[in-house]
This record gives structure tokens, sequence and C-alpha cells, in this order.
């Protein structure tokens, strides 16, 4: 496949003044290991990956003791190495004890915005103080090293302080979405054993309170291994735990903090450097949820270093991403801010309630510095005018930052211009759950293209295969690779040895394979075009859904689409597109149509135009050979399109897991369009 119109000479949109690669946090580590140049620090960093990865650690001071013995061990195979080995390395630690300084322990860690309008600030001094307490609690109750424990919660201070509770004690935290319902709470609490749940009353969304109490409590009466069970009074609703429940195993939080109060010791548990820290699932978009495992090595680490060097975050630096503590954006955004002595900027809620400024309201009320939001949301708010943003004093942003999906060029140069004045970077970042953080990053020295990716990360060895392995040319499209090992790389699936290396290593040797199709352009810049099982082959040509779906959501009338491949005979795959129209494009229904779909409807004209848009660009043979209206597509709780649930949904067949999915109705209205 060759570079489509849609990327081709792309303009360059920023481009950093002297002031912001003085300051760039990159910009100090470069100057530590005495390179002068990205070029010559990207080379460093991959051509002796241990020696780039001992500096890292040395820039963020993450102190070992016992210190590590050996820093990279492959005995066991790349697929299975072992970093910092030997090392003794507990990492709230380092996110917390070494602020407790005149310089930082009274600095916020953690501010946090409820959709009410509430806000709490947690200094570094307090947020350890009842980190230890409700470790402490754990331990009084019989919870130790080695014990899962499941986080239940929306994103609020108790979320960051049960997170850090766990591992201080050595136990594996397992972060669930606060939306779930009970079978995929159930499911993965059990699949781990765990011994606790911290779950909530409730949270508001949109002014609604979501009972997740009461689902709480039936996932864990179908979780025989569930001990205890401690809630936090999040939605103000909790007036009487046990007028709730009488299930003794139910705690308030508020009582567990108590149980600790009483520093009789300490509660933090001497762990090594690859002892488990946290099993974070994927959402399922290619099947059954994946339990990856990190280490307290490995996930914080990674998380640290890419905030560090891609979104400019050092001491005191106000990062705020909206996303949730199931989303490994969550538990990414409490080890990394800490660990570099960054403010944590939360807010809990629905980001565009009660008015569709309420993001851009928060970023100027909390002085927010680096802002973390999809293109979905971008999408969306978009569409509410453009001078929403300018009603807010937006001074303190330095930068956007965007993972999940692809952009697309219309919302990007929105945020970029009306939202950003045309003078903040948008860092956007792609890598996984099983990365840690980014294979692909922005950072604050590199010029950046719409859409794109200026480099790899710092320390990623990254390359483009061909369907036989071998590197592809500029402008055209391949796998998405990782040639060596980094530190954060994923510990394996959580009991499932086989199935992580049929995932990732078993189509080229000792090479990672992501399962992204991406390409480089004649100018070193990254675009990630997809899922490469999303992507199709029509009429003998390859072509990535992303593409066909930037050019549809280019229409005014369109705000988002997906596209799937469905067989055909004579193409062998024919393309049909989904479509999400803008309240003022909504069609009206189409009385021909046998079901009568008050949600779907065949608005003739408007699709022949959409496929004339697409046909213009790319040519008829790529042309979607059916576009469907509807109002909405499936989508997980951190924005991912869920393009295999769409196409099983409209083909009859079983969708799989669908548990992560934000939106589970959507699937109902595919399957009746299909009839």
């Amino acid at each position: 496949m060759n570079e489509t119109n849609l990327l081709e000479d792309q303009p360059i949109a920023w481009t950093p003044t002297p002031e912001v690669i003085e300051r760039a946090q990159l910009t100090k580590f470069m100057r530590q290991v005495g390179v002068s140049t990205w070029d010559e620090l990207y080379a460093y960093s991959i051509n002796d990956v241990e020696k780039f990865t001992a500096e890292v650690l040395k820039f963020l001071d993450i102190k070992f003791d016992p210190p590590y013995e050996k820093l990279l061990d492959t005995s066991d195979g790349i697929e299975f190495p072992k970093w910092c080995e030997g090392g003794g390395l507990n990492i709230t630690e380092m996110c917390l004890d070494r602020w407790q300084t005149e310089e930082l322990k009274d600095q916020p860690a953690v501010i946090c915005e409820g959709e009410d309008g509430r806000t709490t600030s947690t200094s570094y001094s307090i947020l350890l103080r009842e980190v230890e307490y409700a470790a402490r609690g754990l331990k009084s109750l019989g919870f130790s090293r080695g014990d899962a424990i499941g986080i239940h919660l929306p994103m609020i201070v108790e979320t960051v302080i049960a997170l850090l509770a766990i591992n201080r004690i050595g136990a594996i935290a397992v972060p669930v979405f606060s939306g779930y319902g009970i079978d995929a709470i159930s499911s993965r609490l059990n699949a781990v054993g765990a011994k606790a749940l911290f779950t909530c009353d409730g949270f508001t969304r949109r002014g609604k309170l979501f009972n997740a109490f009461d689902i709480a409590a039936e996932a864990v009466a179908q979780c025989s291994s569930i001990t205890n069970v401690f809630v936090a009074n999040a939605g103000n609703s909790l007036d009487n735990l046990r007028e709730r429940t009488t299930d003794e195993r139910f705690i308030d939080f508020d009582d567990l903090i108590t149980l600790g109060e009483n520093p009789k010791d300490d509660p933090l548990e001497p762990t090594s450097a690859e002892d488990p820290l946290i099993i974070l699932y994927t959402s399922g978009t290619t099947g059954k949820p994946k339990g990856i495992a990190h280490t307290h090595a490995s996930f914080p680490i990674k998380a640290a270093q890419d905030m560090a060097f891609g979104t400019d975050v050092g001491k005191g630096t106000r990062i705020s991403w909206y996303t949730d503590i199931g989303w490994m954006m969550g538990p990414w955004l409490i080890y990394g801010a800490l660990i570099n002595g960054a403010t944590i900027c939360i807010y809990d809620g629905a980001p565009d309630y009660p008015q569709p400024d309420r993001m851009w309201d928060f970023c100027a009320k909390h002085k927010v510095e680096v802002l973390g939001i999809s293109p979905t949301l971008i999408r969306a708010l978009s569409n509410c005018g453009d001078e929403l943003p300018k009603k807010h004093d937006l001074s303190s942003l330095r930068a956007f930052a965007s993972t999940g999906e692809p952009w697309n060029p219309a919302p990007w140069w929105w945020l970029f211009e009306k939202v950003g004045d045309s003078k903040l970077p948008i860092i956007n970042y792609s890598g996984g759950t099983e990365i840690s953080g980014g294979i692909l990053m922005g950072n604050p020295l590199l010029p950046i293209k719409p859409c794109s990716f200026p480099a790899p990360c710092p320390g990623m060895d990254v390359d483009i295969l061909d369907d036989e392995g071998n590197p592809v040319e500029p402008g055209k499209v391949g796998e998405l690779v990782i040639k060596q090992p980094w530190i954060g790389m994923a510990r394996g699936f959580w009991q499932e040895k086989e199935r992580y290396l049929d995932t990732y290593w078993r189509r080229f040797k000792d090479i990672w394979v992501h399962g992204d199709f991406a390409m480089r352009d004649k100018d070193g810049h990254w675009f990630i075009l997809g899922r490469s099982d999303d992507t199709l082959k029509v009429a003998g040509k390859r072509v990535g859904p992303a593409e066909v779906e930037s050019l549809l959501v280019a229409h005014p009338l369109v705000t988002e689409a997906a596209v799937i491949g469905v067989p055909d005979e004579v193409k062998g795959t024919a393309m049909v597109a989904f479509v999400v129209l803008s309240g003022e494009g909504l069609p009206v229904n189409d009385e021909s149509e046998s079901d009568n779909s008050s949600l779907i409807t065949h608005h003739s004209s408007l699709q022949q135009e959409l496929k004339t848009l697409v046909a213009k660009d790319m040519g008829k043979p790529l042309a979607p050979s059916k576009i469907i209206f509807v109002s909405a597509l499936p989508k997980t709780r951190n924005a991912k399109v869920m393009r295999r649930v769409i196409r099983s949904a409209y083909l009859g067949e079983d969708p799989g897991d669908l548990s992560a999915l934000e939106n589970p109705q959507a699937v109902e209205e595919i399957q009746r369009s299909s009839k």
C-alpha cells in the first residue's frame, strides 16, 4: 500500500522555540549522557539499551536497596527478560517517601475535582500518611505480599491511596473499569484469585448517581476468594454502610484508614524490582481480555520516563489525563507523575457536563500544564463552538497529549488552532498496556506534523516490516515491530504464557510484533494506520480503516466513522462504513426499510455523497460498498472503536467479550442494520 493523499506532504504545524527546548526534561537528559541532537540521542538509546536504561534510572533518581546485581538478564529468552535483577525496590518509596522534603512535602500531589465542583487537594506529606494508614489497615486484616487486590473506583483521591497502599505491602493491584458490569468484574477477580476489592457507594455522571456499590456486591458474591471489600464514599450516599449490607466483609474505607492510624510499625514491604506490582487487563479489542503482568521496575519506570521525556513533566508540573483506573493511563498517570514529583490533576465526571466547556474550565481553575485528552472527545467538543475555549484563561497550558486511537486531521487542527492558538504541541502517544507506555511519541524537541509521531520513544528499537520481515521503504505500510527489550516490557500474560508468545513473538524470530500497521513519510515522521488485524484487502489492494474513516469524518455532517471488511464475491472483501452524524445532519427515516428502525437510516443522497468523497481521494474500487448511519459506535471506555465487535455484529457472528464496552446498546443497533 502506498502512502495515501491524506498523509502526503503534511505540513509542519508546530516547531519548538529555543525556550521550550531549553526547559525540556529531555534536554537535561541529553546533557547528562553527552549528546547534542535528537538523532544522536536516539542512536545512543538503541545502540546500547542497557546503558541507556541505566542512565534513565539515574535521571529519575531510582534507588535500589540492595543495588541490582545485573541490569538485564535474557537467559530465559528475549521474550522474558529480567531487569534490575537482585535489586530491592518498592516503587512507592520513589513515589512518596523521597519527596518528604521542605521543597515538596507540602506541594499538592493530587488535586481532584468532582462533577459537582467540589475540589480536594492532597499534599505529598498527607498522601504518604494516608497510604501508610491504608497499608497498615490492610496488613492488620491479614493481607500481605503477593495477594491480588482489585480496585473498582472512579478517579478520586481514594483510588491513588488504594493503589499505592496495595503496592506498599507488596500486594498486587488489579484495576477494573469503574463502569464495568457484574460479570466483567467477577471474571477478572476470579482469574487472579483476588482476596479483596476496593469499590465505592457510587459516583455521578451527568448529575445522576451510578450505583457502583450494588454492582460490586453482586460481583463479589461470585468470587469465593474475596475476604474483604473496602467501600469509599465517592458518591456521598454512604451514610451508613450497614444499611446497604449486613455482610461483615464490607468495610468503610475510612474505617480501614482508622485501623492503620496507630504508627506502631512500618507497612513498607521490602520487595524486589521484579516482584509483581500490577495486573492490567486490556480492553479485549481482539478477543478475550488479557491480564498483563508488570513489576515494580517495569510499568512505573517506563511511565515516568515517557512522561518526563515526551510530555516534559518534572517537579511541580501539573498534569491531567481524562482517564480511568481500569485503563493503563490511570496507573500511568499516578506512577509517572509521582515518580517525577509532579501534581496529578483529576477530573471525575463527564467532561462536557454541565456545559461543553467543562474541561477548559477545569484546566483554567487548576492551572493544568499538560492535558491528556482523546480524539473522540475533541471531535465532540469541536462541534460545540470555537468560542468556548476562549472563555477561559488557558495560559498555564504548555502541551496537549493524546493516546488510545488515531487522530483525524479536522479535530487535530481544531485543538491545535482554536484551543492552543497554534502555539502548543499535541504530543501524540501510541503503545499499549503491554508496553507500559509508548512505542512512538512526540517530544518537546521535534517539529510536529498533524496526526503524526515525530519519532519513536527513546530506548524503543522500532521498525516497520513487510510480510517477509524486511524493513519497508518510506511511504510503504507494514507491521510496527520492536527489536530489543525495554524495561517496561510486559512480563507476560497472567498465567497464559503460550498466548503471550502467540500474540507478540511468533511472527518473526526474537521480534515483538505489536499488531499495528504503520508508515514513515519521506521526512521521517511516523503514522499509525490502525490495527493490522483491522486492515482490509479490497480488490487486491491493502487499505487501513483509518484512512477511509478520516475522509468520511472530513465531511461537515459526519462526527465519527468506522470501516469494516465483509466477504464479497467480486472484490474478495468489501468495505462497509458505519457513520455517526452531527445533530444537524441527522437524516430522516427511510420508510422503505423493512425494520423501519428509528436509530438506523439509509439516507441515499448523503450515502452517495460520502462514497464519492472517498472514491475521489482513494479511487472508486476503494469506496465503501455500503454506508450505514448509526447513533453511536461501540467503544471501550478508553475510546477505542471496537471494529471486531462491529464486524461480528453485522455478520451475525458471536461478538465475543463485550465487558469493556461503554455502550453495548450500539451492538444491537448494528445487528439490526444487517437484517
